[in-house]
């Protein structure tokens, strides 16, 4: 397939109805259950005249206190939850989208000041784009625990089959609790991953 050069690439804010699908198929969690969306950006090329969906991009809140390490009140950091990028997509691609989206949050909401991400080591992610994209690397989270289906090969974090809505799980946690009571869903140590900030206020 032919590549892609990065600018070529369009960047616009979307629903996140619009790239649902595309980001649960091609990001390695294969599935986005439990994350707080605030943003969501569509990548797209344009093909004889249509838009074409090569990238994903989600911002949401943090999905623990985990905010607490980089600000005061919770509005004012937002976590990188979701990159996906065709492999087709050029070089500089992600880095671009990235850049774009940042000055997107930064020109639309005055009140968020930080913006997280992480890199999975357990994905073979070391964090390359971020550092293109100027954030400040601040070294290892602390370890965790996670559950691998065996059944359609989805990792979910712990706190997945934590979570609660109105002091009741949600449907999709009483599923995954049936399936670990049922030996579907296997524990496994999530290693450390690299942490990276962007400030969006000096």
């Amino acid at each position: 397939m032919q590549i892609i050069k990065a600018r070529d690439l369009y960047i616009e804010p979307c629903d996140i109805k619009e790239i649902r699908s595309f980001v649960e198929e091609h990001h390695y969690s294969h599935n986005i259950n439990g994350v707080k969306i605030k943003y969501c950006f569509k990548v797209v090329h344009i093909e004889d005249s249509q838009d074409v969906l090569i990238g994903g991009v989600i911002f949401g809140a943090m999905s623990t206190t985990a905010w607490k390490k980089f600000s005061d009140t919770e509005n004012k950091v937002l976590e990188l939850r979701r990159l996906v990028l065709l492999d087709h997509a050029g070089r500089n691609s992600e880095s671009r989208v990235v850049g774009h989206c940042l000055r997107w949050i930064r020109k639309i909401d005055k009140e968020v000041e930080v913006i997280v991400s992480y890199a999975d080591p357990y994905h073979n992610h070391t964090g390359t784009i971020y550092k293109a994209s100027n954030f400040k690397y601040l070294g290892l989270s602390g370890k965790d625990n996670g559950f691998k289906d065996t059944e359609t090969g989805k990792v979910y974090h712990s706190r997945a089959l934590r979570t609660k809505y109105k002091g009741d799980y949600k449907p999709f946690v009483k599923r995954l609790r049936e399936k670990l009571e049922q030996g579907i869903l296997v524990p496994f140590a999530i290693p450390p991953k690299h942490c990276f900030v962007y400030k969006l206020k000096k």
